[in-house]
C-alpha cells in the first residue's frame, strides 16, 4: 500500500488505518455478494436486515459486559457468536411454527433490536458513544484486531461455499428435487443463514448495522440485469460490489462523509447504470434479459449429491 501511495500520490493510501479499511472493503466485496447471490435468487433478501439488527445486539452485549465485568472480549467477536444464533432461530421458528421466513425474521429483527437497545439504555454513558460506530460504520474504527477477525470470516465464508456450493445451489432453484434426491435440505438452509450471519457481521465494521444489508442485494440486484447464468451472476456481482467499495471508500475519504452510505449510494448508481445496459441489450434484439430470481442455470452450473 505504501509503494502504491507513492507510485500514485494519493493520501489515503499512506495510513495504517486505511490499509486495513480497504483490506476489509475488498473482503465484503467478495463475500456479501457471493452469500447475497443466494440469497436473492431465494427471495430471502431480507434476511440480512434482521441479522444485522441481531448484530447489533451482538455489539450491545460485548460492550456491555465489557462495562459491567470488564472482560475486554471484543464487540464484533460477540456480534458473531449472537448474529450466528440469531440465524438459527430464524431456520427453527420457521420449521417449529410452520411460519413464513419473514415472518420469522420479523421477530428475530424485533428482538435482536429492543436487546440491543435495552442494553444501551441500561448503561446509556458508557455505551451509547461506543455503539454509534456501529450504527453507522467508520473506517478509522478498523482496528488490527476487527481486521484479523473479519479475515477469519473471509476464509470460512469462501471456504464453506466452495465445499458445497453445488448443494447450495440445488437446494435455492429446487428445495422439492433436492429433498427428493437425499440431500438434508434444513441442514443447508442453516449453513446458508449462519454464513449470511458472518458476512453481516464482517461488513458492519465499515457500512454500519443500517446500511449492511444492501451489499449482500444491490450489488446482486445490478448483475441479475445483465447476466445470463448463475455462475456469470455471481461473478459479475463481485466485480460489481468491489467496484463500489473501492469508489465509496475513496469518495468518503476526500468527501469527508460517511464510507456506508457512500458506498451505497454508488451502489445503488452501479445498479440504475446495469439496469440502463440490460435495456439497451434488449432494444437491440440480444437475448431478453432475466428477471430477478430467474437466472438460469448453465451446464457449467452442476449439481452434486
Amino acid at each position: 500500500m505504501s509503494w502504491l501511495a507513492g507510485a500514485t500520490g494519493l493520501e489515503l493510501l499512506q495510513y495504517g488505518f486505511m490499509h486495513r479499511a480497504i483490506l476489509v472493503g475488498l473482503c465484503i466485496g467478495v463475500m456479501a455478494p457471493l452469500i447475497g447471490t443466494f440469497l436473492v435468487h431465494r427471495q430471502l433478501a431480507l434476511i440480512g436486515d434482521a441479522l444485522a439488527h441481531t448484530g447489533f445486539a451482538g455489539v450491545a452485549v460485548g460492550l456491555f459486559l465489557n462495562a459491567v465485568l470488564d472482560l475486554g472480549i471484543s464487540p464484533y467477536l460477540s456480534a458473531v457468536v449472537v448474529a450466528m444464533i440469531a440465524a438459527l432461530f430464524i431456520e427453527l421458528i420457521s420449521e417449529a411454527t410452520d411460519a413464513y421466513n419473514d415472518v420469522s425474521m420479523a421477530i428475530v429483527l424485533s428482538t435482536g433490536f429492543a436487546l440491543g437497545t435495552t442494553l444501551i439504555s441500561i448503561n446509556a454513558g458508557g455505551l451509547a458513544v461506543g455503539v454509534n460506530q456501529f450504527l453507522f460504520g467508520n473506517l478509522s474504527t478498523v482496528s488490527a484486531e476487527s481486521a484479523v477477525i473479519l479475515l477469519v470470516l473471509f476464509a470460512v465464508v469462501v471456504g464453506v461455499v466452495g465445499l458445497t456450493r453445488n448443494q447450495l445451489l440445488y437446494v435455492t432453484f429446487d428445495e422439492t428435487a433436492a429433498a427428493v434426491s437425499g440431500l438434508s435440505v434444513s441442514w443447508y438452509n442453516r449453513i446458508m443463514v449462519m454464513l449470511t450471519a458472518m458476512v453481516v457481521v464482517g461488513a458492519m465494521q465499515i457500512m454500519g448495522v443500517i446500511l449492511v444489508a444492501a451489499m449482500l442485494v444491490v450489488p446482486v440486484a445490478g448483475a441479475a440485469q445483465v447476466s445470463r447464468s448463475f455462475n456469470e451472476s455471481l461473478l459479475v456481482s463481485v466485480v460489481l460490489a468491489e467496484l463500489a467499495v473501492i469508489l465509496g471508500i475513496g469518495a468518503s475519504y476526500y468527501g469527508e462523509a460517511t464510507a456506508g452510505g457512500v458506498i451505497v449510494l454508488i451502489a445503488v448508481a452501479i445498479y440504475v447504470a446495469a439496469v440502463v445496459i440490460g435495456k439497451l441489450q434488449t432494444a437491440y434484439g440480444e437475448e431478453s434479459t432475466p428477471e430477478m430470481g430467474s437466472i438460469n442455470v448453465d451446464e457449467s452450473d452442476s449439481f452434486g449429491d
